[in-house]
């Protein structure tokens, strides 16, 4: 494995490797270089949303020849193994549905100390715009995959990722999924019942109900394992 600065090419790479929407990991894979250097170079050269390689390489050129450290990279997993626990969990996020920015957002509030963070954590830590991490924690918040508490301390909202999140994320899945079901079923009485898509949306109304009802009960069955 290669070591040493990082080359020019490297970096090009790098860039390369962000905009066709690659991990950390797989950018190191295909370089034979750490995660954990990936994921410096990255974020102290403005993010994967604002990296530019000749800037990169620049700064670096001026950091050698002043001899001053290099900024630290964003708060957050500094070791190799948990910047790829945190890439995978990302890629795992957005593979069932979630958008990329929205995916950071939970695994950095999955992945923190304490599950705690304000926006203004989030910005600073993820080196994105607060208006990204606002219209991620919107919809989080929709989805019930993280709550809000206020400080008044501060005069601060705390988004919160801890056991119960997860109870009441399947909560909210199984009754948006209830709520399909209710409206194939009313869209198979409105087609009617002898047409083909009556039937078919009937027969899925009544599998989606099912698996909803099955699944809140299960929910509740299966609750005391997060105390």
């Amino acid at each position: 494995m290669p070591g040493g600065r990082l080359t020019h090419q490297e970096r090009q790479r790098i860039a390369a490797g962000l905009a066709e929407g690659l991990s950390y990991a797989e950018i190191a894979r295909r370089l034979r270089r750490p995660t954990s250097t990936i994921s410096r170079e990255i974020g102290r050269n403005g993010g994967p949303g604002g990296y530019r390689p000749e800037q990169a390489h620049r700064a670096t050129e001026r950091r050698a020849r002043r001899g001053t450290p290099a900024r630290p990279p964003a708060a957050g997993p500094s070791d190799g193994k948990a910047v790829e626990v945190q890439d995978g969990a990302v890629e795992l996020a957005v593979g069932m549905g979630l958008p990329k920015m929205t995916a950071r957002v939970l695994v950095a509030l999955w992945l923190s100390e304490d599950g705690r963070l304000t926006a203004a954590e989030l910005t600073r830590d993820l080196r994105v715009s607060p208006a990204s991490v606002s219209m991620a924690v919107g919809y989080l918040l929709q989805q019930g995959l993280i709550r809000r508490e206020r400080d008044p301390q501060r005069r601060r909202d705390i988004y919160v990722f801890d056991d119960d999140t997860w109870y009441h994320s399947m909560v909210t899945s199984a009754r948006q999924t209830l709520e399909a079901a209710q409206i194939a079923k009313e869209g198979a009485k409105t087609c009617g019942l002898g047409t083909p898509a009556g039937r078919r949306l009937a027969k899925g109304g009544a599998f989606l109900e099912r698996i909803s009802q099955d699944l809140l009960a299960s929910t509740e069955r299966w609750r005391g394992l997060l105390s």
